[in-house]
């Protein structure tokens, strides 16, 4: 019953992040960090509340499922607060000066949480081959679409470096997340995959709409449409 609470939380999140867009949108930029914020919350919450719960199992002793699904859940819960970091600090590039290393600040905390959600998945599974070949095949579909970004957008050397461990994490750790699913076929791993999926879409989308001479107007709704979404389904999988 617990997962059906979560609805009116999840449609409180949703309505916050589409008020967001519209302010953004009409440039209303300090109003827009403020409701980024507190759509951010949301999900941060949700997570948190999660861990909570699966880590009421927790007790001293060898580590089983149980606790090492608690533990992963922690880590899921902390890289959803690098999340809620990263959303204000590539809105506050808008606001305030030096938005150049505000920027990158955030893609920072967006990096540092793609890695702990990728520590939570890797946990989890106890199959070091398929594991394995999960990071490999991440590392090789990476680079072929790091390859692909590259040859279709402009962006200084700085960003270019960033992007390349930014976009290699969050590719690794869907490839890691898909992999977890063919493994175990739970509703727990088919709703983290669906939620990173969603999460790398987005970052497709906003590395086009900001670098990229053909941006179109339907990208950066898209973009943090998808995005949101992938957070609330991230969140949401600590329930099921």
């Amino acid at each position: 019953m617990t997962i059906l609470y979560l609805v009116p939380v999840a449609l409180v999140g949703i309505i916050l992040q589409a008020a967001f867009i519209m302010q953004e949108h009409m440039e209303h930029y300090k109003k827009a960090v403020v409701l980024k914020g507190l759509a951010a919350l949301i999900f941060v919450a949700i997570g948190v509340f999660g861990a909570l719960l699966n880590n009421s199992v927790l007790s001293f002793g060898a580590l089983n499922a149980a606790h090492e699904y608690a533990l992963a859940s922690l880590l899921i819960a902390i890289g959803l607060g690098f999340g809620m970091l990263g959303d204000i600090c590539l809105n506050l590039r808008l606001v305030l000066k030096d938005g150049k290393k505000i920027f990158l600040a955030g893609i920072a905390a967006f990096l540092i949480g793609h890695l702990l959600y990728l520590a939570a998945i890797i946990l989890q599974i106890q199959d070091t081959k398929a594991l394995l070949i999960g990071i490999g095949a991440g590392i090789v579909c990476a680079a072929g679409l790091l390859i692909w970004i590259f040859k279709n957008i402009t962006a200084q050397k700085v960003f270019k470096i960033f992007g390349i461990f930014y976009v290699g994490a969050v590719v690794v750790m869907t490839a890691v997340a898909v992999t977890k699913f063919i493994l175990d076929g739970s509703s727990r791993s088919l709703v983290f995959m669906i939620g990173a999926i969603l999460f790398t879409a987005s970052d497709v989308i906003l590395i086009f709409n900001m670098f990229s001479e053909h941006k179109k107007a339907w990208m950066r709704p898209t973009n943090l449409s998808l995005y949101y979404l992938g957070q609330l389904l991230i969140a949401g999988s600590l329930f099921m």
